[in-house]
């Protein structure tokens, strides 16, 4: 907060108001391989998204702690959280699968695979 009459003046109002700008946290996604413990997580997220889990090679996007969206390599089929803006988000990491997945031409083997389970209707 401004300490003087000069600071006060040349602070602008708003300033004034709030206080000490500090920084938001950090929205910017994450991208990274699931592994075999995220299968859960993948499972609460197709049942978000109305869809089925994806599954092989898929890859992740999370935003802090939270999964927003997930896209399998093998089939390219995704799932995204409805209640989060994820719209772009999916196409960038469609677009981004079909690099990795022609980057890894014959050695998809090597990747981390997901099998998540599907509940019984």
């Amino acid at each position: 907060m401004p300490t003087t009459a000069q600071e006060t003046r040349s602070t602008s109002w708003w300033r004034r108001v709030l206080g000490p700008v500090q920084a938001p946290p950090s929205r910017f996604p994450a991208l990274r391989y699931a592994g075999p413990d995220d299968a859960e997580a993948l499972r609460r997220l197709a049942d978000l998204d109305s869809s089925r889990p994806p599954r092989g090679v898929v890859l992740l996007a999370e935003v802090g702690d939270e999964l927003w969206a997930a896209v399998s390599l093998d089939d390219g089929h995704a799932v995204g959280d409805p209640f989060r803006p994820t719209a772009d988000l999916l196409l960038h990491m469609l677009q981004r699968a079909n690099a990795l997945r022609r980057a890894q031409r014959g050695r998809m083997e090597a990747l981390p695979r997901v099998w998540p389970v599907t509940p019984a209707v």
